[in-house]
């Protein structure tokens, strides 16, 4: 018996399962001892559970990457082991700046490195950089490309796959208790998960840039029929769910201050979504649509009334207007203003308002002060009023006392512009669960999230003698001229177009909680 060269044993053909195995576990090895570090180090489970998480973990991560990489290959074959040496090297990269700079790879740092110019980015050039490519990124490429692999058939791809699956499936499913601690560290997990962090990050960004440039459906032309000075300030809610609100019935008093607001209308609603991005787009645009029409600002700044988008939050389609102001921006303008919390949006409102030179004005303000999972960093310190704080409900609450806090101080700055028709309306893009049926946040498709998801709370406030309200009937089967028990959230747009008096072909009076 002779053995053979130790050359030719290195080029001997394998199988495309063992070229898989191979490369997942190079990437685990290579790449994820952050990932695992970090998870180690956060989570609060005993050392059994924690061994048992890790395991998992290690084994979803071995599968997965071992799925993407039977898949790439048996695919693509001379274009797939290009890819898969390309991502070696770019995992070694990553690996390097987390490292040496501790970096998160999420979409904000996908951004940058799309805007960072050569001379920014040589900077970075290293002893220490270039080892680290050649030894984990440039000597696993050049195995990805040279290793001599038999593909098999596609049957043995289809058992491989729908294999890998269910084994994802059936791990995943033994930690559905972590979905909290997970949502909690989702953005560090995220950005420490070789090679998904820059991949999934990559395509966020680019979506969103895709966004930012589609085309909207325009609108027929409106115009302004009356000289008489109005301004609107909606407030778009973040995670406001309905039943915590003290409005809508609950028992502690979350609205200690809006509860004894004259003239406040308190309307039940539904979300179109259970994310940021499809219930703002629901909330601004004319019809419950999958197309991209003419957003309500877009449309009002193009009539002529003086907009203000005011945000402290992200995920709102593509706004096109004159101005567009961030937490950043606003803290530059009010510099003795705590720019932490969502009140910066708030800032110099009443002065804003005066100084338009246009009879009619919106401002719309969206704020992020129930978005989770760290509810307590949400307000200051002063609004912690149910205790303590680490609790979950509790945390969550005392958002919505900051949230009564500021909608009622707006309310006063409006009720003192006597020479103005003033309306506050505040509708949440989507509701937020809290353990109910061990789901927590948000985000599941419309036909299977629970009503804490869609339930969202619809407050409307206006000056005397603006406009007068449409009744509510007491079934969704309303007579004409009265509104549905239950209102969903595109009624905002052409409520707005009221109240600003723009008359429009794009206007439908049954979608309007006001008479005309």
């Amino acid at each position: 018996m002779h053995l053979k060269p130790s050359r030719q044993r290195l080029t001997a053909s394998k199988s495309l399962f063992t070229f898989s195995s191979i490369v997942s576990l190079g990437t685990l090895l290579f790449y994820n001892v952050p990932f695992f570090s970090y998870v180690a180090q956060h989570t609060d489970e005993p050392t059994g559970g924690k061994l048992f998480l890790l395991a998992s973990l290690v084994v979803i991560m071995l599968v997965l990457n071992f799925m993407m990489t039977y898949l790439v290959m048996w695919l693509l074959r001379v274009v797939g082991r290009v890819l898969l040496a390309v991502l070696a090297v770019i995992n070694a990269t990553v690996l390097h700046f987390i490292l040496t700079y501790g970096v998160i790879i999420d979409a904000t740092t996908i951004e940058n490195v799309f805007n960072t110019r050569y001379s920014e980015a040589s900077g970075f050039f290293s002893w220490s950089l270039w080892l680290c490519i050649l030894g984990l990124g440039v000597l696993p490429a050049l195995y990805c490309l040279w290793q001599p692999v038999v593909y098999g058939k596609a049957k043995k791809l289809a058992v491989c796959c729908g294999s890998s699956l269910a084994v994802v499936l059936v791990v995943a499913l033994m930690h559905i208790g972590q979905t909290l601690w997970i949502s909690q560290h989702d953005t560090e997990l995220g950005g420490l998960l070789q090679p998904w962090s820059y991949l999934v990050n990559t395509c966020r960004v680019l979506s969103s840039q895709h966004d930012e440039q589609v085309e909207e459906i325009k609108l027929a032309d409106g115009q302004i029929t009356d000289h008489e000075k109005a301004v609107v300030v909606l407030v778009i809610g973040e995670s406001a769910r309905k039943a915590n609100f003290q409005l809508y019935g609950y028992q502690r008093d979350t609205n200690p201050l809006l509860s004894k607001q004259e003239g406040l209308k308190v309307y039940q609603a539904n979300a179109c979504a259970t994310y940021t991005t499809a219930g703002t787009k629901a909330i601004l645009e004319p019809i419950d649509s999958g197309d991209l029409y003419e957003l309500l600002p877009n449309y009002a700044f193009r009539t002529g009334v003086d907009v203000s988008w005011r945000t402290y939050n992200w995920g709102e389609p593509p706004i096109h207007i004159d101005e567009y102001l961030t937490d950043v921006d606003l803290g530059k303008m009010y510099p003795d203003v705590n720019r932490d919390y969502d009140g910066i949006l708030f800032a110099g409102l009443r002065e804003r308002i005066l100084s338009s030179k246009k009879d009619k004005v919106l401002i719309i303000l969206h704020t992020s002060t129930s978005h989770g999972p760290k509810y307590a960093d949400k307000c200051p310190e002063e609004f912690h009023v149910y205790q303590p704080v680490d609790n979950l409900v509790n945390a969550y609450d005392n958002t919505i006392r900051y949230t009564d806090f500021l909608l009622d101080g707006l309310i006063n700055t409006l009720r003192g512009l006597t020479d103005w028709h003033t309306a506050m309306i505040f509708i949440s893009d989507h509701g937020e669960s809290l353990g109910e049926n061990n789901m927590f946040m948000h985000g599941l498709p419309m036909k299977l999230a629970p009503k804490e998801q869609y339930e969202i709370p619809f407050l409307v406030w206006t000056s005397d003698n603006f406009r007068r309200y449409k009744p509510t009937a007491q079934s969704q089967e309303a007579p004409a001229g009265e509104l549905p028990a239950l209102l969903e959230q595109h009624y905002i747009f052409h409520s707005v177009l009221n109240l600003l008096s723009i008359e429009s072909p794009a206007y439908n009076e049954k979608f309007d909680i006001f008479l005309k």
